[in-house]
């Protein structure tokens, strides 16, 4: 838990949820959002077939056919996508952090990582995909987001 990681995969999948909400209740075909959003076809297909399981999106064929949300917007997380596509928000060397010990001095070590991943997961339940296709973020984070710090990266 060093760094926050958002792997390819649950950036294409927030980003295929975000383009289907931004035009439902119509559906849109795999290789629309493909292009909308440059996301490799036979990827998105998966990712796709994740959502689809997980009962987030709905498929239709035919040639009305595509892919659209079978939820609102407004009832999808941003952290229940990632959660489809990786598990955990966070681990530590694969481990949940509150399952994570360690000897001596560096006990007090695992509550940190505890009280990160709380952070963490605070922002991603806590903004939704219709707040993404909004552009107005929840309060919580936009307030995060207007910390000058917020938009660099440091590194040691």
């Amino acid at each position: 838990m060093a760094s926050v990681r958002i792997n390819a995969r649950v950036d294409y999948a927030i980003r295929a949820v975000v383009e289907l909400a931004a035009v439902a209740p119509d559906s849109m075909t795999a290789d629309a959002i493909a292009t909308a959003q440059g996301i490799p076809s036979r990827f998105l297909q998966a990712i796709l077939t994740d959502l689809q399981r997980a009962r987030l999106v709905t498929s239709q064929r035919g040639r009305d056919g595509g892919y659209r949300l079978a939820l609102p917007a407004s009832e999808i997380s941003i952290a229940r996508i990632m959660r489809i596509e990786q598990g955990f928000l966070a681990e530590v060397h694969g481990q949940r952090p509150e399952d994570v010990t360690y000897p001596g001095a560096a006990a007090t070590l695992a509550p940190v990582w505890v009280a990160a991943r709380e952070a963490y997961r605070r922002v991603l339940e806590g903004v939704t995909v219709a707040d993404v296709v909004s552009g107005r973020l929840p309060e919580h984070a936009a307030e995060l987001v207007a910390i000058d710090e917020a938009w660099r990266s440091f590194r040691s």
